[in-house]
């Protein structure tokens, strides 16, 4: 494909690692992560340090059942040299620099102290409020290998979250695409052509990477279009979460491996789903006219960085609270992810429940106040721990320090 070359902005989202033990290495460092691996958003991670004598690159198992026996009873953490294959990482990880490392190492060579980590993040991800913005760039192309299958793996599986959370006004849902420009010079070539719309303004890869044969780029154009307006068009109706809806059933009934992919069966898919072509076709505009399209300008100007966001520059992206999600793109990773961005105390049920955080207030009421008569407590679980807060009993909102106290006034 033919495609104009620019210049990317990369962001590098951080999580914080200390050394909690020997005493003369206490220290916290920042830590990067990864686009491998399963964050821990909103939690951490304790645990002894090990450095294997063999295998230091992680690409062979490890011997036995316990390979790294702790005296302590502590989660075991690898240091290692990667070296390939990180992607099949599945586990929390985090990228430190070199000359950290190297000092890690040495202490944990010494062999007369254990050597305790902490990796962090529960600042990792932004929670200002009691809603949720998140974002997902994709594509409608599904023939792009395991990516694309990923991709449509995740959708599927996210979908009853997701729309369990923007019906109940926690969260705001946006999908985003990338497109291209194909360069003045080369517009009237047949890969523009092929490839663009709107003149050569808005271009993706030809899906087969075969001009002659199957789908164009530009099928792929107008169906990412026509992807956008449906989202559009139903959140005009406060029904945004449609969208999850129609991008599955298009996967299913108009996959480009079944030779379905197009406009007939896109309509046949929003009749089912009861969306309004003609407001959708108005939205997505005339792909032959030698204008900018709305829709999609606004798309290639949010693809790029701003602040502490990187560009966008890979599919499938992930951004939540105008930072990008690092880790694989999982339903219950992006779920802890989303979860991490609630303002305490304001998390949704989904948040709260057991396969994703522990109840801190079950063991010795976390540590908050409680009346040993009525057990009416301070304690409020929450997806990042919990809080002490004096409750309100009755309508009454009693006062206190939430530890030590709380007391109600009746009059």
């Amino acid at each position: 494909m033919i495609m104009a070359c620019v210049e990317s902005r990369f962001v590098v989202e951080k999580s914080s690692i200390s050394v909690v033990s020997p005493y003369d290495l206490r220290s916290k460092h920042d830590a990067a992560i990864a686009n491998f691996g399963v964050p821990d958003y909103g939690g951490s991670l304790l645990g002894n340090l090990v450095y294997p004598q063999n295998g230091t690159v992680g690409c062979s198992p490890f011997g036995g059942d316990q390979p790294f026996k702790s005296p302590f009873p502590r989660p075991t953490i690898l240091l290692l040299d990667p070296d390939k294959y990180i992607d099949k990482i599945s586990i929390p990880s985090a990228l430190i620099d070199r000359s950290f490392g190297e000092t890690l190492k040495n202490a944990i060579k010494k062999g007369d102290q254990d050597v305790v980590v902490k990796i962090d993040w529960t600042e990792s991800m932004p929670h200002p409020d009691q809603r949720v913005e998140y974002e997902l760039w994709t594509n409608s192309n599904d023939e792009c290998g395991v990516r694309c299958d990923d991709q449509m793996s995740f959708i599927k599986n996210f979908k009853g979250h997701a729309q369990i959370l923007e019906k109940g006004g926690y969260t705001q849902f946006t999908p985003h695409y990338i497109t291209w420009y194909c360069p003045q010079a080369f517009i009237l070539s047949n890969q523009c052509k092929s490839q663009c719309i709107n003149h050569g303004r808005y271009c993706a890869p030809d899906p087969e990477q075969d001009f002659g044969q199957g789908y164009q780029g530009k099928d792929v154009v107008l169906e990412n279009l026509r992807q956008l307006c449906v989202h559009r068009v139903a959140n005009e109706s406060n029904r945004s979460w449609v969208w999850w809806d129609y991008v599955s059933d298009f996967h299913i009934r108009c996959s480009m491996k079944q030779k379905r992919y197009s406009e007939e069966c896109a309509q046949d898919v929003m009749k089912s789903l009861r969306l309004p072509i003609e407001k959708i076709n108005k939205c997505m505009g005339d792909p032959e006219a030698d204008t900018e399209n709305e829709v999609l300008k606004t798309e290639q100007d949010l693809q790029v960085g701003h602040g502490t966001r990187g560009d966008v520059t890979i599919l499938p992206t992930m951004v939540i609270n105008n930072v990008q999600y690092r880790g694989k793109l999982e339903r219950g990773a992006i779920l802890k992810a989303i979860c991490a961005g609630f303002k305490e105390t304001t998390d949704p049920p989904i948040c709260l429940s057991g396969d994703l955080e522990t109840n801190e207030c079950l063991e010795n009421n976390g540590g908050c106040w409680r009346d040993p008569k009525s057990n009416i407590t301070a304690c409020k679980d929450t997806f990042r721990g919990r809080v002490c807060e004096c409750p309100v009993v009755s309508g009454v909102q009693y006062e206190g320090d939430g530890y030590a106290s709380c007391e109600g006034a009746f009059y």
